[in-house]
């Protein structure tokens, strides 16, 4: 495995293979390399942030990162009867707290900022990589099959950057300790954000108590910080804008466009979620928000599972051209009562461009009283107060 190194701000060498399910991170503000303060109060006074307490607390943290990774310890040498001692990397950062209150825009400007090698990933794109090289170092007879993925990877990335880093699944439980274990004793600084303190990742989870030693390393290596703002920003870019969008017609793309681009600055990629064996595809999704067309969520066979894995890493999905449903798309309109289901049950904020309003969607054939149910509660979830938001209701005024 080769690492794409980082040539320079705001520019990556495109990886290829496997490593293309990293979301790779590409600065929408190539600010000259300096000091985190100077970047954030710069997008301040250019109006593109506002003055937040509880961000502005942070940004000492982030900047002694970008100087100890500037100015890293130098390696001791060989002696003649010893071998180096490894290198402790800088302590890293663990940054929780609410959806919307600006993690993942805070560690986007220290990674813009970084001089060393480094990753930007979404930590569940992360673990579908790591999943990938395990499988292949144990084609090759290896005993251990997490020690030469985790050595390639030191090899080539001193800073590794996650986002919304959440533990669900028992085979990442048992992987991810040993992995940061040998990942740390190789000199990598790790930054992550999450919705939960440390404490509570993997909490019920199988055999957690094997998990717990993993704890104890992250906050013995990370300075653990809880984001503390009273600002929900993804709840602004929601709140009196229109969410359901009618009909799915150029105003309406063009209005999807702009939200999309709001809540991204146009650093999506795409994720792979891996379910019970399958592979879902999201086509596009950044920091939370997830974008797809109907026809990638409800034209292909998936179950209940691959939306209720969706709903755990999405708090907005933004679904594109729901056509009018029937007899002559029966299945899809199942799937799509489904995903309904699984977004209303987990709170998922749902932006769309359909070809009708709810009410009227499903009107021939059967399954239209089980549908009422479903239209139900695309109204209920286009609601002023649906999950916090103020969002507008069905709109018309896509044209407006």
């Amino acid at each position: 495995m080769k690492v794409a190194p980082w040539r320079g701000p705001g520019c990556f060498v495109q990886p290829e293979g496997p490593l293309a399910l990293f979301n790779r991170h590409l600065p929408r503000y190539h600010t000259a390399m300096g000091r985190v303060q100077d970047a954030y109060f710069d997008r301040v006074e250019a109006g593109e942030l506002h003055h937040d307490a509880a961000q502005e607390a942070v940004l000492d943290e982030l900047e002694r990162v970008r100087l100890a990774l500037k100015n890293p310890p130098a390696r001791p040498k060989k002696g003649l009867f010893r071998k180096a001692q490894p290198v402790e990397p800088p302590k890293g950062l663990y940054m929780w707290g609410g959806v919307g209150r600006g993690k993942s825009m805070l560690m986007d400007l220290l990674v813009d900022l970084v001089e060393a090698p480094k990753w930007r990933a979404h930590f569940h794109a992360f673990m579908q990589w790591v999943h990938a090289e395990i499988a292949k170092a144990r084609e090759t007879g290896v005993d251990d099959a997490i020690q030469p993925v985790a050595e390639a990877l030191a090899a080539d990335v001193r800073f590794l950057a996650f986002d919304e880093m959440q533990i669900n699944d028992i085979t990442d439980a048992m992987i991810v300790g040993r992995l940061f274990e040998a990942l740390f004793a190789s000199g990598v600084t790790v930054v992550t954000t999450a919705n939960r303190p440390p404490d509570d990742l993997y909490r019920d989870g199988l055999n957690r108590q094997l998990f717990l030693p993993f704890i104890d390393l992250m906050k013995d290596r990370l300075t653990v910080w809880e984001l503390v703002s009273d600002t929900d920003y993804r709840q602004t870019v929601l709140a009196g804008s229109p969410s359901y969008f009618t009909p799915a017609d150029t105003a309406a793309r063009e209005q999807i466009r702009s939200i999309w681009t709001e809540f991204t600055g146009c650093k999506a990629e795409p994720m792979v979620l891996r379910v019970k064996g399958h592979d879902l595809h999201i086509p596009g999704f950044y920091n939370g928000v997830a974008r797809a067309k109907f026809h990638d969520l409800c034209g292909r066979a998936l179950g209940a599972a691959d939306y209720l894995a969706l709903a755990e890493v999405a708090r907005v999905l933004i679904l594109e051209d729901i056509p009018l449903l029937g007899r002559s798309n029966y299945n899809e309109a199942k799937r799509f009562v489904t995903l309904v289901d699984a977004l209303y049950e987990a709170k998922v904020h749902l932006i769309c461009s359909a070809a009708a309003a709810p009410d009227m969607l499903y009107v021939e054939g059967e399954g239209v009283f089980e549908f009422e149910r479903t239209a139900s509660r695309l109204r209920e979830m286009q609601g002023m107060d649906w999950a916090g938001t103020g969002p507008t209701g069905v709109s018309g005024a896509a044209h407006s």
